[in-house]
């Protein structure tokens, strides 16, 4: 065995004892016994995965402790789903490497298969409410974005004061909010869905359309220019539009890019023409404050 292959199989070596150090943590954070245990074994196999890398690179190898707290705490704080499916991400290529090394090392085979049955295990196991509500979720956010950066937007220009442009925004993104939550309510109840509560499916709507109008309205809580509040409003929206989207591509494993763009055309184009309408309504009713 040459230096490239023996120190490929310490990497090897190396992310079997981080992913089973992952697993195990998991296993005693999630509530499900079932899916637990389910963890526990697989976390039991990466630990195997090791020792057969071992027998053949005689050394022991440390596990990269900051990748066991990242995907742990992406786990943790933004869900199981999502930790789960950027792990895989960031492994996609294993399986093959796997394969690549079954001519000089047999096990390699079947640890690739073990690998691959391990990543249907996990996906059998991501059902999080918080998915099963991104519909809810998707239509808050949205709604917001694309209201707000209109409504702050218009009234940038036609008051022309950060102080009233941010109660007047706040207020009406509140109102909005609960309008919002209703309605997603009432539709969810005559879809009789299965998917999901209304209730539930109502909160979430109204918790992401709130949480979103907060970030949006701060910047004019913090700034004097109210040209620069708005700025800073239209880069906060595009940064949401970004986090949110990368989050579900990586949990529901869609494109990011298509529906990133289109959120922010939206968004981005009600405030250029928002913006506009309140230059003429500035102009023909005389509005000076």
């Amino acid at each position: 065995m040459n230096d490239k292959t023996r120190n490929y199989l310490i990497s090897l070596q190396k992310n079997e004892i981080t992913e089973y150090h992952i697993y195990s943590r998991l296993a005693k954070s999630i509530r499900s016994s079932a899916d637990a245990a389910v963890l526990k074994r697989i976390a039991d196999e990466e630990y195997r995965h090791y020792e057969i890398w071992k027998t053949h690179t005689k050394i022991d190898v440390a596990p990269d402790r900051i990748k066991i707290w990242f995907y742990y705490l992406m786990s943790i704080v933004l869900g199981f789903t999502f930790g789960m499916k950027l792990m895989e991400r960031g492994e996609a290529g294993a399986q093959l490497n796997y394969q690549k090394l079954c001519d000089q090392f047999p096990e390699a085979g079947k640890i690739a298969q073990e690998e691959k049955e391990h990543e249907e295990e996990l996906l059998s196991l991501l059902d999080e409410e918080r998915l099963r509500y991104t519909g809810s979720i998707v239509l808050g956010l949205n709604d917001a974005l694309v209201e707000l950066t209109g409504v702050l937007a218009g009234l940038t220009l036609a008051l022309q004061n950060t102080s009233l442009i941010a109660l007047s925004g706040l207020i009406t993104g509140i109102a909005a909010s609960l309008s919002m939550a209703s309605s997603e309510y009432l539709a969810m109840k005559n879809r009789n869905s299965e998917d999901g509560h209304p209730l539930k499916g109502a909160a979430y709507t109204g918790a992401a359309y709130v949480t979103t109008v907060f970030f949006l309205i701060a910047p004019f809580f913090l700034f004097e220019n109210y040209f620069v509040c708005l700025l800073f409003s239209l880069i906060t929206a595009v940064l949401i539009i970004a986090v949110f989207n990368y989050y579900v591509s990586v949990a529901q494993g869609i494109t990011f890019k298509d529906r990133f763009y289109e959120m922010v055309g939206l968004s981005l184009g009600v405030a250029g023409l928002s913006f506009f309408i309140g230059y003429l309504v500035r102009i023909f009713l005389g509005v000076d404050i």
